[in-house]
């Protein structure tokens, strides 16, 4: 078993920042890469971004060049540096296990307005 522990998320006026935090605990040593996910109201759940094993991160079109994920093998965490922000960034957003099975955590809300 995996738990995740999301953290970062609130109101943010767009052209700002924000960093999300998302730190595991349990089986740790199962995961093989970990994601950040969103999920606006209506729409369905999709990937932001994602870091493997070996470090090699891969972003959402629409999250290049202003989101940039990281991990910290060593306090079994995932970062999410969102600048920039948009009104369309407002999601719940979610961390993510790769592992067999995968896991998720309870999301974050982040709300882009003025």
């Amino acid at each position: 078993q995996v738990h995740l522990e999301e953290s970062g998320g609130g109101l943010v006026q767009p052209g700002g920042s924000l960093r999300l935090s998302c730190v595991a605990s349990g089986s740790v040593w199962s995961i093989y890469a970990m994601g950040w996910y969103r999920q606006a109201p209506g729409k369905e759940r999709e990937l932001v971004a994602a870091i493997m094993g070996d470090g090699t991160p891969n972003y959402a079109d629409s999250v290049k060049g202003r989101f940039s994920i990281s991990r910290d093998n060593t306090r079994n965490a995932l970062y999410l540096q969102m600048d920039s922000v948009k009104p369309e960034d407002t999601a719940v957003y979610y961390c993510k296990a790769y592992s067999d099975p995968d896991y998720w955590g309870q999301g974050t809300q982040v709300t882009v307005s003025s």
